[in-house]
């Protein structure tokens, strides 16, 4: 019985996970590109390290070590890699940090006083970042682990008491050793919980795409590292804005991420696509009515002539009235993913009414209109961006097949209208594009869309549009420029 209970427990919880519409993997080879960005940033936080000052008595000889400054920082071995379940580790060993600081020595009535060059050898900086998804569905780096150490210091004194700072040179760069030990962690927990994380903010997760529609790329559950890549999954559903809570049930076949060739890949179902349709359909937005000399003269010549029958039993003042032509979409258009490409299916009514002025419009003809578009999607910088062709078109009558043949010569002239004055218009807002998940200051190169069942995938290079030092100082929060605040754990806690 308990048995079953578990089962039962376990096929409920799965009815009710929620699919994902988009997800983004992160291959191991992207640690490469980003290690070399992310050690510039990381050598810059070291460098804004300060150690406290130095007061100490031997016998009688009174020495004071302060205005500590890191001039230079070396990071000659390092490794960054995915470590299961949830962890990003960064591995440094070997490092060197060049340092400058004041001297101050007393001995009876005797004092000397100087800069100094220090170097610190042997650094070794081990972390790990966890990565999570907060309540409102973004990634964040919720926990740092971090240990750190300086194997060994050397001070070149000189001056009137060389000979005396030798002998107390164990004494001095131990200290200093020490102190620099408990520096080294508070700032990386400060770089990755509060700077990376000011980063992390710059990824959309609910925005709106344009005056009528937004997009939720919420995570729907925390990030998935192994041992090659990390793998992250967005609701990635369109919503109207003017219905906040509106959402489409994810139907579709969820997208799969099997390659690692690349940097990054990212796929998107069929849900993705359909939930921007539908939430379009929504908005009242899939409608276009043509009046007067909007609707192209040959086609207005054309109607005239077709409903010839039903215009001269009009009267006088109806017969010479603009024509108007209004195509609404009567159900949410639905998109298709195969190997062999992308289409979308629309069905939409079609009416051909008169606008006499101040008067009622007189309804002429109402008809149903099937078209199916071929869909090509791509990826620049960090647009996901479609290109939309007119491929299948027909006309019928709900109302009777007689009806239906009469309006075979329509056929050509109304697709040539569509293919002229509509798709043009749905092209310059399918250009436009959305955003898909990634910080600012991070773009897409090199991308390769392929079309599978029911999704596709688009596997593409990342580029450094800009600095992360750059994005970060742009996006840092307020009050976070000291690593000694209270977001950082107690020193004894991360530096070994």
């Amino acid at each position: 019985m308990a048995l079953f209970g578990a089962l039962f427990l376990a096929l409920l919880a799965g009815a009710q996970a929620e699919l994902p519409g988009c997800k983004i993997r992160i291959t191991s080879k992207a640690l490469e590109l980003v290690k070399q960005e992310g050690l510039r940033f990381l050598e810059q936080e070291l460098e804004t390290i300060t150690i406290p000052d130095l007061r100490g008595r031997e016998g009688h000889f009174y020495y004071n070590i302060s205005e500590v400054k890191v001039m230079e920082l070396q990071l000659t071995s390092s490794e960054l890699h995915f470590q299961p379940e949830q962890e990003l580790m960064l591995q440094i060993n070997n490092g060197s940090l060049g340092l400058r600081f004041r001297r101050q020595l007393l001995y009876w009535f005797f004092y000397d006083g100087g800069y100094i060059n220090a170097s610190a050898e042997g650094v070794s900086i081990h972390t790990t970042l966890q990565l999570s998804r907060d309540p409102t569905g973004r990634i964040k780096v919720s926990n740092v682990s971090c240990q750190a150490s300086v194997s060994r210091m050397h001070a070149a004194f000189g001056g009137t008491f060389k000979k005396v700072y030798e002998f107390l040179s164990m004494f001095i760069t131990s200290g200093m050793r020490f102190l620099l030990n408990q520096q080294i962690c508070p700032v990386l927990y400060h770089a990755g919980t509060v700077l990376l994380n000011s980063l992390l903010d710059t990824v959309p997760v609910r925005s709106a795409v344009d005056e009528l529609v937004g997009i939720d790329y919420s995570l729907v559950k925390d990030p998935v590292a192994s041992a090659s890549s990390l793998d992250m999954e967005f609701r990635g559903a369109f919503f109207p804005l003017a219905e906040g809570n509106w959402s489409l049930r994810n139907r579709a076949v969820e997208p799969q991420l099997p390659e690692e060739e690349r940097m990054v890949y990212v796929a998107f179902s069929e849900f993705f696509f359909d939930s921007a349709m539908e939430s379009y359909f929504q908005a009242g937005a899939l409608k276009l009515s043509l009046v007067g000399a909007k609707v192209p003269h040959d086609l207005d010549m054309l109607l005239r002539a077709t409903y010839f029958g039903n215009i001269v039993l009009l009267s006088p003042a109806v017969i010479d009235s603009p024509l108007k032509l209004e195509l609404r979409v009567t159900a949410p258009p639905r998109c298709t993913i195969k190997p062999s490409g992308t289409t979308i299916s629309v069905t939409a009514s079609v009416t051909i009414a008169l606008v006499p002025p101040d008067q009622p419009e007189v309804k002429l003809s109402s008809m149903t209109m099937d078209a199916r578009l071929s869909a090509k999607m791509a990826l620049q910088g960090k647009v996901l961006r479609t290109q939309l062709d007119l491929r299948r078109f027909r006309i019928y009558s709900n109302q009777s097949a007689l009806e239906s043949l009469a309006l075979i010569p329509l056929q050509a002239p109304l697709k040539t209208m569509l293919q002229i004055g509509v798709m043009p218009m749905l092209n310059e807002r399918t250009w436009r594009g959305v955003q898909i998940p990634l910080p600012e200051g991070i773009d897409f190169v090199r991308e390769v869309v392929t079309n599978h069942a029911g999704f596709l995938t688009i596997g593409a290079d990342l580029h450094f549009a800009k600095g992360l030092r750059e994005v970060i100082e742009k996006n840092r929060p307020a009050n976070t420029g000291d690593p000694r605040a209270p977001s950082a754990p107690p020193p004894s806690m991360t530096a070994v």
